[in-house]
């Protein structure tokens, strides 16, 4: 799995006009990937990594917080654009694949306590956010 983490002021996602996930205090954006192969050891780690990465203002974690998280599914993660002009996504896995092991780190946060918002899988999504520092990570699992 992969993810870029950035630390936000506030975040929404909107799909067709519609707000579906919205954080209006500091806390984090988690664009979330998956590829082929990736399980249940990579959700867990994933989610402790969003969860307890010491990356909010005075060194401190979402789970020392209690700061919300904002969870995007984002599949262009693994667009691989070593070649040519036009991005390839063989190493992003499948919707049926990738769906549920975003779900599962979305649970697995949840069943940390810790505050949860969510864009739509597979919707085109417009995502606002204030980014706070700027601060932003890449994650891999």
């Amino acid at each position: 799995m992969r993810a870029v983490l950035q630390r936000v002021t506030r975040a929404s996602v909107t799909v067709e006009g519609e707000v579906v996930g919205r954080i209006d205090r500091p806390g984090l954006v988690a664009l979330v990937a998956a590829t082929h192969g990736d399980g249940d050891a990579d959700v867990e780690t994933m989610a402790r990594k969003i969860a307890e990465l010491r990356i909010l203002r005075d060194e401190r974690s979402v789970a020392d917080t209690g700061a919300p998280v904002l969870v995007v599914s984002q599949f262009t993660l693994y667009g691989a654009t070593r070649k040519g002009r036009r991005p390839s996504w063989g190493d992003a896995a499948p919707g049926p694949v990738a769906e549920p092991l975003v779900d599962a780190v979305v649970e697995a946060l949840r069943q940390r306590g810790i505050e949860v918002a969510t864009g739509r899988f597979g919707a085109m999504m417009e995502v606002e956010l204030v980014n706070d520092g700027p601060f932003t990570l890449l994650v891999d699992t």
